[in-house]
């Protein structure tokens, strides 16, 4: 590991995703359209920090960086609602095009295919489900060494990928699990994935007064103010000063390997604000915890390299490492260096997660990891803070509020249910439940059922 010292607006998808029979126009007595899920995620509200970002890195045009961002929302929210349709026969779903205006589901059911379709998607027939190459790779992940250091499923080949870094180490590791070797595509890397050592996300922070990590996400729990960050920045009850090397905190909770999470609280001279620390410095808001699909653009900010954007590559990444082996993580082409550990990645106004190791670096490119965010929210009970959201119509003055099982604050994975206003919902986007993110309010996170 490396430890840096203190020294040192679209929507053609949306309209694909609700065809109706028929051609006729909304009448008076119409319900009134659902938002799409650009409208949802704010898209067209992205800061103009981000785009200018995604147009350095991405070689994107400003009509581009917009479009991209709208029509990644909707394929995440088509893509979400076709897994849950297709169900064992979903065989994972990608964008592609300078402004990801093409989305593919692939799946192994051939009478699939015209129900994909049907959404605007493309469909892509395939022979294995995602399911069985996650269990696959699950099998893998336990034997793996540094000598497979990197191990995904990559649904545009559908096959399981293992990195090898020494000449063997991937034949040796399907032998020691028995896995077919058919299922398999084995890469071979020089990479040496390590964690980036080294109240605001992508702030710099230290550990014990020396080693410096990057905050996050702002974060509270209760009336205690804090941030996500790696768990290989510190354990708990390790000690923590801010930018300005004033005193700010403590880890209370602590997890690496396995997967790479933790949770810093603040004193009280600290606030969580809703904010990444962008281009320039420029705060970016964060509104929310979509995970979004593979192929989207995604940015991150660090202490040591500051602002840099790329694609995600591949979500349930394992990666091991000399401490051992974290799973779980999502892979992208984002770059960075020592010190970006903890670090926040966004896309769009949505965060994704934090940074845990890589290779390469922000000069001649690189590979690197991040730990999801809905999970570490989950695991402490910690309500990501947000700002601009909408808080919809809500009820009038001295109306209850509608009854049912869901819960602002609460993470729902894909595939939850829950009760609202006397209907049932299914989730298909993992996100944290926000006010104004009521189920009926945002098609694009739940499914009435």
């Amino acid at each position: 590991m490396l430890k840096r010292h203190a020294r040192t607006a679209c929507t053609a998808l949306a309209a694909a995703g609700l065809l109706l029979a028929g051609t006729g126009g909304a009448t008076a007595d119409s319900a009134p359209a659902a938002p799409s899920a650009a409208t949802t995620l704010r898209t067209a509200d992205a800061p103009p920090e981000l785009l200018a970002a995604m147009q350095r890195d991405l070689g994107l045009t400003p009509t581009q960086a917009k479009a991209r961002l709208a029509h990644e929302a909707e394929a995440g929210a088509t893509a979400a609602r076709l897994r849950d349709r297709l169900g064992a026969a979903f065989a994972g779903a990608w964008v592609d095009g300078a402004d990801a205006a093409t989305l593919t589901v692939a799946t192994t059911r051939a009478a699939d295919t015209a129900a994909i379709r049907a959404t605007g998607a493309e469909a892509k027939l395939v022979t294995r489900a995602l399911a069985d190459l996650d269990s696959a790779k699950a099998a893998l992940d336990r034997a793996a060494t540094t000598g497979t250091p990197v191990r995904y499923v990559d649904p545009r080949s559908n096959t399981l990928v293992v990195e090898e870094a020494e000449p063997g180490a991937a034949a040796r590791l399907l032998a020691a699990t028995g896995t077919d070797a058919a299922l398999v595509t084995v890469v071979r890397t020089a990479e040496a994935p390590r964690p980036l050592y080294d109240l605001r996300g992508g702030d710099a922070y230290y550990m014990n007064g020396s080693g410096r990590c990057s905050v996050g996400f702002p974060v509270t729990k209760g009336t205690v103010n804090g941030f996500a960050t790696a768990g290989h920045c510190g354990r708990a009850g390790t000690t923590t000063s801010g930018f300005n090397q004033v005193a700010q905190g403590s880890f209370q909770a602590s997890v690496f390997p396995g997967n790479d999470m933790a949770w810093v609280a603040a004193n009280t001279q600290w606030a969580s604000t809703p904010y990444v620390k962008g281009s320039g410095g420029a705060n970016v808001q964060v509104t929310g915890s979509v995970l979004q699909p593979v192929g989207a653009s995604v940015c991150r900010s660090g202490s040591t390299t500051g602002w840099h954007c790329g694609t995600i590559q591949q979500h349930g990444t394992s990666v091991t490492y000399p401490e051992g082996t974290i799973s779980g993580v999502t892979r992208t082409t984002v770059c960075a260096e020592p010190g970006d550990s903890g670090g926040s990645y966004i896309s769009g106004s949505q965060a994704q997660g934090v940074t845990s190791g890589g290779s390469g670096n922000c000069s001649s490119g690189g590979t690197t990891f991040f730990q999801p965010l809905n999970p570490i929210l989950s695991a402490y009970g910690l309500t990501l803070k947000v700002t601009g959201s909408d808080p919809g119509p809500g009820p009038g003055p001295g109306e209850p509020e509608p009854g049912g099982t869901w819960k602002a604050g609460t993470v729902y994975a894909a595939g939850a249910t829950v009760t609202h206003g006397g209907a049932s919902y299914r989730c298909i986007q993992g996100h944290q439940a926000q006010p104004g993110w009521e189920p009926p309010n945002v098609p694009a996170l739940w499914q009435r059922l």
